[in-house]
């Protein structure tokens, strides 16, 4: 009031007055003076309250009666302009608040009268509206005279006044609550509030209340009677009153001033006792009214509703139950259950569409909904209201499809279409919604052919009502089409909608309560504040329990009734905005109910959403079994109201928009997509995307539906899990149109998001969501049995795609999630599987690269959980599905494998499940994972694994499918012992570790540790399997696997050997090497012997492989050739052993066995295996030396050897080296040493095998067929050869038996044939003098047995003789070669060479042995030249023997083999006499030679006068060469056996005497035979004999007359032959002239005369007394003949007459005197 109370207000006011005053005696000083005596009086009155007071407005208040008193007068004057003036001034005063009660009282009646007149009528009531509102001093009578006032102004005639008195009414109304709520809050302060009143509480007397509460009172209840039709109490003086201007004054009292009511009893008590009945009452003729079946006008019955009274109850009652529900619970209920009756099909359009709108003013608050729900539908014995008003919507919006609807029948074709044909309610093309450009037709529903449009009737939430609101409106409005329709939609939706989100927010509440005050109450640090907490948590659960059991009966009690109705309307509308709703609608009921934990509904809702997403009639077994399809076609009877379940109408008028294929076993045809099922659909991944944690159970129906929209849609999975638009595989293509194919990367994504929103999902929710997809993956692989149609991959691409958001906790979904894709894994439709494999194994690999918490290589187990199911798909015998396992495998290796730790156990499994029958790639791929495990991982895996490494790499090696594979695994068994070898102190730490603990845990279990090769240390262990899986291979089927795998398993054990502790060798040598042997024995000997025709492909094979057994050969090679150098290089780590000699002889055996097999590499390769194990004892070398001498005070045996092994920069040595290990059993036993004999032992145990070998090998066969099987050479002169190396250590106790065998062997041994194809190679040519290795061999084994005796002890000198029989036999080759049993041999010139026949038996060639017998020869000679005088050589008649030999080839002569035979005989035979003579005349008188000579003399007889033709090639120059030899032999009688005659038996001196005869006399024949003229060319010879003969006859003193005899008598025949030939050659010389004489003359003469010069000169040279007188007669008798010879024409007969001719010179000498008797 500051405005009006300033001074300047007041001055003004003042000055206002008083020209009020004045104007108002100027206006009356003519027609009425009293009232212009009264305004001066006035003026005068204001003048003097103004200047005496100072509070000017109070004092105008006190003398206001006085002041306003000329003003009354003046409008008692009637006149219309004073009137308007004084109704002025009053105003103004009246607005300065400068009236008093009395002033008012006066100024109302005043009022009333010009009422009464009728004048001013709206200046009056704008005076008693600002007489009311400026100030509170009107009460009581005055007031209410006021009141009636307005009303009666009310129901004047003019319509202007009506109108504003109606509205003055109702200002003044509210003016008078206004002020009581004013004075109730003044007092409030002062007085404690009243309690707010009990419904049932008894009435107090009005005189309780205060003055404005007392006239409010007064007020309300006079309006109850008016509107009741009964007289008012207070209001006197009303005439006339409307009911529908009295409800609308309650509705607007009951609306504005609901505190009124509610705090104060009395005004409770009229709303109970007055207003209510009221209500009820008016209602009547609503309720009882029935609408006839027609809607023609026919007379209505008595008492028909009447719309205006009706839609304003409806209004009051919609205030009563907004604002007095807790007061008025009864009335309420009627009141409800009127509504819904209002409904009903029969009542009036009007009457349900008001009746709608009243009902949508309470679904949009959800408050009072629930207090609905807590009054009636969860008391016993009352009605269901909440309940019954949602079905009733529901039956209302059905019974709106079912009943054509009133009202303008021409509605239905608002929609403006042209087509007369169809039915008129049903637009044809009412479908088309926009889509691709169509026309734009209303929003509608449609139903069985009910069309109904939807109209935009309110905001979502707001409950704005179009006929509740029309006042003024007498009669009822038509209804357009639709309008219920379109409100009873919104009260669903706004139901919906205001109850979700009222208990989704107090959810919200309760459970960030529970959230923030549990971590309070376990942090709280005393007792007491935590009993308190306690308190206040126990309070929380009740309130929650209570709070829960209201919700859960509010969605009881709404959602069949939603339901249905959703249901409906979404099957109708044909709206995509409308749809939209529906579908959010029943999307937020099923999350509701879900998070409430009301599965039934929540699953019926889900199921209406799923079956909206799929075509009609869709059969989708799942939303037909579960509990939520109970509702399909089943009515349900609600408080009598039976409400239809009504299933989708097949006559859909949406728009198509894809065309598929339904996922189901037997193909069906096609089915159709409408753009409401991709709503629907949409709507469906909306659900399942922010509502997964509440759908439990219903994901099975969320997700099948969605598996089998995705199928009719064709998206099918790529990688990752992520579905992607392709084409289907079979039947005709999916059609989608354009429309759709947008929408199809929008679907995918939002399908992927679902997934990916997984990971926030509750673990229980997760698990639900999991097991729905595997169960749905269970029916799409039931469905993909038995036919090889695309399948559904829908659930395992999902289950993967859940898998890789989820792997922060993959631990507790892995075994469902793991275990159902290994069966997928199993399914026989190869794309299913394919799918399987691949979800499984992206899972696992991103389960290894995801980042754990903790770690994965802290959380072993979690890794080993990862890895399992990797392991499990070895179980499964596909190969498509073994190949992903180890791609998988090889990624994971690739990306993980340095930390695969516990893991590498079950990685190599995978790689070592591959078995043979599996298929060349999967093994290759294994191999390939396996490869690069062993090149780079090795030193990352824990040692314990690397075991299962050998392992796995053996077991590739046996695989047979690719050979390059076993080869190249063979390779990684070799790179991996380098890795033990290099690593290997690192690894046998840790082993001896894992080993310890191991033990430990046995020991506490009770159990035996049982591993492979257990005693040995695990290190050795480790080496003890890969030499057991090579061993493995070393006997695998292919050849080159064998051969690879041998020199890989000696390679290592001779490289890395070393390292080994010295007690594993046992093992080694028996289990390792020795069983090797033993099966590389047996798979040899039992080989097939059948030609193998190509190696596969096109291959060939060299014959000396084409078959198994030519195979295994080389395989049983290399195993013995690596066996012996093993124990040949590690001699002095086995020899300590203690079995070393079974070892020993067991290899013997092996060695034995192999040089007797019937092949000739085997055999070859068994004695080189011999001869290396006999070469044991190498010297040691320098950087080999132990560089401490071991530290023990036992001699150490030299065979200890070179302890570091082979490579001498090995990355360490083993700590425990020999020696050490010898320091080890010094203190408690003595170390193992090889004494001398044991070790002789084993020499001969090796000379018996070689004895053994030897003499098996070279006898010869009983029978000889093409397949009989003869030694080789090579293998002969190896057997040889390892004699003298053997020798060596046996030869202190080799006997003469010993030397028996040997000459046995090497007998047999040159003994045997070569084969003629063959023998190019060892012979070159059969004219080189060249021995064989064979040969040599023999004649050194002979030559190391000599020289052995010749430096050993006496008594080993008895073994000469038995040297010289070996040898002498070999001699006897040359012109008698050897037998080899039956066979029958060719000459080694007669063998065919060049025309060998690949199939005909082989030929056996004899060797060429004369080079050998030459060379024997050439031995003999020596060694007779050394041994002589030996007692055993002369003893054993040695020289007898060898002049016996040499007979053969000597008497032979030129019909020896080789010329060189007889030759080299000569010279020996020299030079043995020559050193054997002078010893056989020592021993002359012991008669040890007695029987030698004649041997002799018959050689010499054989040789000179040999039986055999020389060749008729011979040149002169061979000749006298040949001739010169006969006459060395000569020469050597003449020298060394005539001179000492003394010595010598008579008979052998006569022998020679006779033979020397016979050289020298050889013309003595006439005969002209060849023979003869040959021999007769031996002039040289001839010569000799002669003149030793002469020498012989005349120089010594002749012992016996006989020889004396001899020789003269040889002379003279000598002489007498000279003469005959002389004479015959004078005579035919003479007779033929011209013509030369036959050579044979010329020679013989040429010869004769020789042989006189030559007995001349003999004669000369001997002393005269030894020559006949007789003899010098008959020389002398020959010198005429010699001189008749002169004549003779040949030149070379005249030279040799000259030489016979000069010696006569001696003769010719002056005559002596007579010679008497011979003597002179």
């Amino acid at each position: 009031m500051s405005g009006t109370n300033s001074p300047e207000a007041v001055k003004k006011l003042l000055e206002n007055m008083q020209s009020d005053l004045r104007a108002l005696s100027l206006e009356c000083k003519k027609k009425f003076p009293p009232v212009k005596e009264a305004a001066e009086s006035g003026i005068i009155k204001v003048k003097t309250i103004a200047a005496r007071n100072t509070e000017i407005l109070a004092a105008l208040k006190e003398n206001s009666s006085e002041v306003v008193q000329p003003f009354l007068m003046g409008c008692g004057t009637k006149e219309p302009k004073i009137t308007q003036l004084c109704l002025a001034a009053i105003q103004r005063l009246m607005s300065h608040e400068v009236v008093s009660e009395t002033a008012a009282g006066n100024i109302i009646n005043m009022l009333w009268q010009l009422m009464e007149n009728s004048l001013e009528e709206l200046k009056l009531l704008q005076t008693v509206l600002v007489l009311l509102t400026t100030n509170t001093v009107v009460h009581d009578e005055a007031l209410s005279k006021a009141i009636v006032l307005c009303f009666r102004l009310h129901f004047t005639k003019d319509n202007i006044t009506n109108n504003t008195a109606a509205a003055t009414v109702r200002q003044v109304v509210t003016v008078v609550f206004e002020r009581m709520v004013a004075e109730d809050e003044r007092h409030r302060d002062i007085t404690d509030q009243p309690v707010l009143v009990q419904g049932n509480s008894n009435r107090r007397s009005v005189s309780t209340l205060k003055p404005c509460a007392k006239d409010a009172y007064m007020l309300f209840q006079d309006l109850c009677q008016l509107v009741n039709a009964d007289a008012p109490y207070w209001l006197v003086g009303m005439t006339e009153m409307t009911r529908t201007f009295g409800l609308e004054l309650l509705e607007s009292v009951l609306n504005d001033f609901p505190q009124v009511f509610l705090q104060h009893q009395e005004f409770s008590f009229l709303l109970k006792e007055r207003v209510c009945p009221l209500v009820i009452k008016l209602f009547s003729p609503n309720i009882k009214f029935r609408q006839g079946s027609s809607t023609s006008s026919s007379p209505a019955p008595v008492e028909k509703p009447y719309f205006p009274i009706c839609m304003r109850l409806l209004r009051v009652v919609s205030v009563l139950i907004k604002q007095f529900y807790s007061l008025l619970v009864t009335e309420c209920e009627i009141f409800l259950s009127l509504l819904v009756k209002f409904l009903d099909a029969d009542k009036p359009q009007w009457l349900r569409a008001v009746a709608v709108e009243s009902i949508h003013r309470l679904c949009v608050q959800p408050q009072l909904l629930r207090s609905f729900c807590q009054s009636y539908d969860m008391k016993q014995h009352s009605t269901k209201v909440f309940r019954d008003i949602v079905n009733a919507l529901g039956s209302f919006i059905q019974s709106l499809f079912l009943v054509p609807p009133t009202g303008n029948p021409a509605a239905a074709n608002q929609a403006g279409n042209n087509n007369s044909g169809g039915p008129v309610s049903a637009p044809a093309n009412s479908g088309m919604l926009g889509i691709g450009g169509g026309v734009t037709l209303l929003p509608a529903f449609e139903y069985r052919g009910t069309w109904i449009p939807i109209l935009t009737v309110t905001v979502q939430g707001s409950a704005k009502a179009t006929y509740l609101e029309m006042l003024d409106k007498v009669e009822p409005p038509t209804i357009p089409e639709g309008y219920a329709m379109s409100v009873a939609f919104h009260c669903l939706l706004d139901l919906v909608r205001g109850i979700t989100s009222m208990i989704e927010g107090e959810l919200g509440e309760v459970e960030t309560e529970c959230q923030t005050t549990t971590p309070e109450a376990v942090s709280s640090p005393t007792q007491s504040s935590e009993q308190q907490e306690l308190q206040s948590t126990s309070d929380q659960m009740d309130k929650e329990i209570v709070s829960r059991a209201v919700w859960e009966e509010m969605v009881n009690a709404c959602w069949c009734g939603l339901l249905a109705a959703l249901s409906l309307l979404l099957d109708a509308s044909t709206d995509e905005a409308a749809t939209e709703n529906i579908l959010k609608a029943e999307l937020t009921m099923a999350a509701l109910c879900g998070r409430l934990g009301l599965v039934t509904s929540r699953d019926a809702f889900i199921t209406a959403i799923c079956k909206g997403s799929l075509p009609p009639h869709y059969a989708l077994t799942v939303l037909n079994t579960t509990t939520a399809a109970t509702l399909s076609n089943k009515s349900y009877s609600i408080q009598g109201q039976s409400v239809m379940m009504i299933s989708p109408s097949s006559e859909s008028h949406q728009q198509v928009v894809a065309v598929g294929q339904p996922l189901a076993v037997q193909p069906q045809g096609t089915v159709m997509l409408t753009s409401k099922n991709i709503q629907c659909m949409r709507t469906l991944l909306n659900l399942a995307h922010c509502h997964g944690a509440v759908l439990g159970t219903s994901w099975q129906l969320v997700l099948a539906t969605l598996q089998h929209l995705v199928w009719i849609l064709g998206l099918k999975p790529s990688s990752g899990g992520a579905l992607k638009p392709g084409r289907a595989v079979e039947g005709p293509s999916t059609v989608l149109t354009t429309a759709v194919m947008t929408d199809l990367p929008v679907i995918s994504n939002i399908l992927s998001r679902l997934f990916e929103s997984s990971q926030y999902l509750d673990d229980v929710s997760l698990h639900h969501l999991i097991n729905a997809l595997c169960s749905l993956s269970l029916e799409a692989m039931d469905m993909a049995y038995g036919n090889n149609k695309e399948p559904s991959l829908f659930a395992v691409a999902k289950l993967l795609e859940t898998g890789l958001v989820n792997m922060h906790r993959i631990e507790i979904l892995w075994r469902p999630l793991t275990g159902h894709l290994l069966e997928v894994c199993q399914h026989p439709n190869s794309r299913m599987r394919e799918w399987g494999a691949e979800a499984l194994t992206s899972l696992i690999k991103a389960g290894l690269t995801f980042n754990h918490d903790p770690p994965l290589s802290q959380n072993q187990r979690l890794q080993l959980l990862l890895l399992n199911p990797l392991k499990e798909m070895s179980n499964i015998n596909h190969p498509d599905i073994r190949l992903k396992q180890l791609e998988c495998v090889l990624q994971i290796l690739q990306s993980q494998g340095d930390s695969l730790g516990p893991g590498w156990p079950l990685v190599l499994g995978v790689m070592g499940a591959i078995r043979n029958d599996q298929g060349e790639s999967l093994i290759r791929t294994a191999f390939q994972c396996l490869q690069l495990v062993v090149t780079d991982f090795l030193p990352t895996m824990p040692c314990t694994c690397l075991q299962i490494v050998v392992d796995v790499a053996g077991s590739f090696g046996l695989h047979n499918q690719e050979l390059n594979i076993s080869l190249t695994s063979i390779g990684l068994l070799w790179n991996i012992s380098d890795y033990f070898f290099q690593r290997g102190e690192t690894i046998e730490k840790e082993l001896n570790k894992e080993e310890a603990a191991q033990q430990k845990q046995a020991e506490e279990k009770g159990v035996v540790l049982n591993r492979p090769f257990h005693p040995a240390p695990p290190f050795d262990c480790l080496w003890l399997c890969l030499y057991a899986k090579l061993g493995e291979l070393c006997v695998d089927p292919r050849p080159a696997v064998r051969k690879s795998a041998g020199q890989t398993l000696f390679s290592t054990i001779g490289a890395h050997g070393t390292l080994l502790q010295h007690s594993t060798w046992h093992t080694v040598i028996w289990k390792v090497l020795f069983h090797l042997l033993d099966r590389v024995r047996e798979s040899s000997t039992t080989a097939d012997k059948e030609k193998i025709e190509s190696g596969g492909g096109n291959i060939l094979i060299h014959h000396s492989r084409d078959t198994a057994e030519k195979q295994w050969a080389e395989t049983w090679v290399l195993t013995l050739a690596g066996v012996a150098r093993i124990f040949n290089t590690r001699r002095y780590l086995l020899q300590p052993l203690g079995d070393f000699s079974r070892a020993w002889d067991v290899l013997l055996d092996h060695i034995q066995s192999a040089a007797l097999s019937k092949n000739n590499e085997v055999s070859l390769a068994a004695l080189k295996s011999f001869q290396e194990i006999l070469q044991i004892v190498s010297p040691v070398r320098d950087s080999d030396k132990p560089e401490t001498p071991p530290a023990v005070n036992v001699p150490v045996p030299v065979l200890l050897g070179p302890i570091s092994g082979p490579s001498l920069n090995r990355p360490f040595v083993r700590t425990d080296s020999i020696g050490e290990r010898l320091g080890r059993y010094s203190s408690s036993e003595p170390p193992v040493v090889t004494d001398e004999l044991e070790d002789l032992n084993l020499w001969w145990a090796a000379w018996n095998t070689w004895y053994r070998i030897g003499s098996e090998s070279t006898k010869p066969p009983i029978t000889f067929d093409k397949l009989t099987f003869i030694p080789s050479q090579p293998f002969l002169t190896a057997l040889i050869q390892i004699f003298p190396a053997l020798y060596q250590h046996i030869k202190t106790g080799f006997n003469m038996d010993d030397l028996q065998k040997l000459g046995v062997i090497l007998h047999s041994a040159v003994s045997v044939p070569i084969s003629s194809d063959a023998s190019p190679f060892i012979l070159p040519s059969y004219t080189e003098a060249v021995l064989t290795s064979l040969q040599e061999a023999v004649l050194t084994a002979l030559d190391v047995l000599q020289k052995a005796i010749c430096v050993g002890p006496e008594n080993m000198q008895i073994m000469y003789p038995a040297i010289f029989d070996q040898l002498l036999a070999f001699v006897e080759f040359s012109c008698k070669p050897p037998q080899y049993g039956q066979l029958e041999t060719k000459h080694i010139a007669n063998a065919k060479y060049n025309q060998i026949q690949l199939f005909a038996p082989a030929e056996w060639v004899a060797l060429n042995y004369v080079p050998f017998a030459e060379r024997s020869l050439d031995v003999v000679v020596d060694l007779y030249q050394k041994t002589a005088c030996h007692k055993a050589v002369v003893n054993e008649k040695v020289l007898q023997n060898i002049i016996k030999t040499l007979r053969v080839p000597l008497s032979l002569k030129y019909s020896c083999p080789s010329e060189s035979t007889w030759k080299l005989a000569v010279s020996s035979l020299l030079k043995v006499l020559s050193i054997g003579l002078p010893v056989a005349r020592q021993h002359a008188s012991s008669g040890k030679f007695d029987s030698m000579w004649p041997e002799l003399a018959n050689t010499f007889e054989d040789f000179l006068f040999t039986k055999s033709i020389p060749p008729d090639n011979l040149s002169i120059q061979e000749f006298q060469r040949n001739e010169s030899i006969d006459v060395e032999v000569v020469q050597l009688i003449s020298t060394e056996i005539l001179p000492y005659a003394n010595f010598i038996p008579k008979e052998f001196v006569g022998q020679i005497m006779t033979m020397l005869n016979k050289g020298s006399i050889h013309s003595q024949s006439s005969s002209f035979t060849e023979a003869e003229i040959d021999i007769r060319l031996r002039e040289e010879f001839s010569k000799m004999c002669f003149e030793t003969l002469l020498q012989f006859s005349f120089s010594n003193k002749v012992t016996t007359p006989q020889e004396g005899y001899i020789s003269r008598m040889a002379l003279s025949v000598l002489l007498k032959r000279s003469q005959d030939v002389l004479h015959r050659y004078i005579e035919d010389e003479r007779l033929s002239g011209k013509c030369p004489l036959p050579r044979q003359q010329v020679t013989e003469i040429i010869f004769v005369l020789k042989a006189v010069s030559t007995l001349i000169d003999s004669l000369k040279k001997t002393k005269p007394e030894n020559v006949d007188g007789n003899t010098w007669a008959q020389v002398i008798a020959l010198y005429p003949t010699l001189v008749e010879c002169i004549t003779c024409s040949s030149s070379e007969v005249c030279s040799a007459l000259k030489e016979a001719l000069v010696p006569f010179k001696d003769f010719m000498q002056p005559p002596t005197s007579k010679v008497q008797n011979g003597e002179s």
